[in-house]
């Protein structure tokens, strides 16, 4: 728990040294763009996403920032000292966005939400197996969760990142094989990757 803690200090840090010498409108144009290009190679427009979304891990300025006609759920543990501590997110800027300042394992969702999204955001947490499972659990039946990984493409550079802490913001590292192995064993039927 300590090691996370320490992540998650760390982790806002990184966040306002990073967007320190980025003009507010520019750095939301260019995430907002960002993530529509997400969408097309995931072969979704922002209009077909309906429903109730959830933006898991969101960070200052997740894909909730292009859901502005879909009820959207954010969750962060981080989001109340965005919120006080960065320029570059207000919740009030997203009026139809329900922010919850939690981690994913703290999430009691049960078959709420249509799409799943988990961005750049489940090797940040705490518990690498509760995690999934909350997200999975979160899902109607027959949703789409989009989930985007850093993963390891060397086994010899994730062994050595997993016994020396080289990458602290990122407190699991793992490859695709294992990613995959941990969605399709909670049921997931995986229909597209992209690199």
């Amino acid at each position: 728990m300590m090691k996370w803690k320490f992540a998650q200090a760390l982790e806002i840090r990184w966040w306002k040294q990073y967007l320190s010498q980025k003009p507010v409108d520019q750095y939301l144009h260019d995430k907002k763009s960002y993530w529509r290009r997400v969408l097309k190679e995931c072969d979704l427009k922002s209009a077909q996403v309906q429903g109730e979304v959830l933006d898991a891990g969101c960070g200052p300025a997740g894909i909730f920032t292009i859901f502005d006609q879909q009820n959207v759920t954010a969750i962060d543990p981080l989001l109340e000292t965005y919120n006080k501590e960065l320029s570059h997110f207000k919740k009030g800027w997203y009026p139809n966005v329900n922010f919850q300042t939690l981690a994913l394992e703290e999430m009691d969702f049960r078959e709420m939400f249509d799409y799943v999204f988990c961005l750049n955001a489940i090797n940040h947490v705490h518990d690498i197996e509760l995690a999934p499972d909350k997200l999975v659990a979160a899902a109607k039946k027959g949703s789409t969760l989009v989930l985007s990984i850093d993963a390891h493409n060397y086994n010899m550079l994730k062994w050595l990142f997993r016994l020396i802490p080289g990458d602290v913001l990122h407190p699991h590292q793992y490859d695709l094989k294992e990613y995959r192995s941990m969605l399709s064993k909670r049921g997931c039927t995986i229909t597209h990757e992209y690199l």
